[in-house]
């Protein structure tokens, strides 16, 4: 949907072959960055207990709390296996992805997690479990990174589409965090996803004006120049899934599409959109061109 808005809103001419992939693939791209720059903020977090208990054990006249701060966290079982990863590595490399580290707020979300009772409670047990080295990393990215506002300040000025990934953080995190040893850095989003979202794109661009000569008529009763510019997109996109992707069914179509109108278009998007597409897909299936099969799993 977003590079397909970027595709409408380039003066014509600035169009080349092999545009609307190259955005695509820079969209994926940033997607991956985000995700690979947020392990590594909740892995610097942790860390940061090494250099707090350093830096107050090497005061002048240190303290008899300044000599037992605990580096429990920066041994952490998840913090090894996120900085470990070869493809992790290569991610961070390729990206150059340490020098956005702004070490003065990965000092202040230190210092926020350890006046967190979770935290207290953590390295008061001197031994170590699966579940408490998940809980306490889920704590740091739902707690203290996710619901900071310098640190969501600050991946906002680091990453262009930030706010359009952050929810998908979430899960990409928490299906990190359940199974580390079977995640691929090096290719996030599995091939069958990329097919289809690259042969989505190709088709709403290839099918654009047959799409709408299938819209048009429903709009009759809706002025054309309040109509926003995504939703007539996502309606192109709607339209392409029931012509030519026959293992997506049509109510997941409808479903998705009204959810991203209600995400990223105005209040009444969801219900314009879902009522345009399903009276398309009522002509549709009249006319027998709607046919779906059964999804094969890849």
């Amino acid at each position: 949907m977003q590079t397909l808005y970027a595709m409408d809103t380039m003066e014509q001419g600035t169009v080349k072959p092999g545009t609307a992939t190259s955005l695509l693939n820079e969209k994926l791209d940033q997607t991956c960055q985000i995700f690979t720059y947020l392990l590594y903020s909740m892995a610097r977090v942790a860390q940061y207990a090494e250099t707090d208990a350093q830096a107050r054990a090497s005061k002048h006249l240190p303290s008899a709390e300044d000599l037992v701060v605990s580096t429990k966290v920066a041994g952490n079982d998840f913090v090894f296996q996120v900085l470990g990863d070869k493809g992790f590595q290569v991610n961070m490399d390729t990206w150059k992805l340490r020098r956005l580290e702004d070490v003065e707020l990965t000092r202040r979300l230190y210092n926020q997690l350890t006046e967190s009772d979770i935290y207290k409670a953590y390295i008061a047990d001197p031994g170590r479990n699966k579940a408490s080295e998940k809980q306490i990393i889920e704590y740091i990215y739902k707690e203290i990174l996710e619901k900071n506002e310098l640190f969501r300040q600050h991946m906002e000025d680091g990453f262009l589409h930030w706010g359009d990934d952050e929810e998908m953080m979430g899960i990409l995190v928490g299906n990190y965090l359940s199974k580390p040893q079977l995640f691929n850095f090096l290719q996030l989003i599995s091939r069958e996803k990329l097919e289809y979202a690259r042969e989505l794109l190709t088709t709403v661009l290839d099918k654009k004006e047959y799409c709408l000569e299938l819209i048009r008529p429903k709009l009759q009763n809706w002025d054309p120049e309040r109509i926003a510019a995504v939703d007539m997109l996502l309606m192109e996109m709607g339209v392409c899934e029931f012509l030519y992707f026959p293992t997506i069914p049509t109510k997941v179509t409808i479903n998705e599409y009204i959810d991203l109108a209600k995400a990223y278009s105005t209040p009444q998007s969801g219900q314009f959109v879902n009522g345009i597409l399903d009276n398309i897909l009522k002509d549709l299936v009249q006319e027998n061109l709607v046919q779906k099969t059964d999804r094969t799993r890849k």
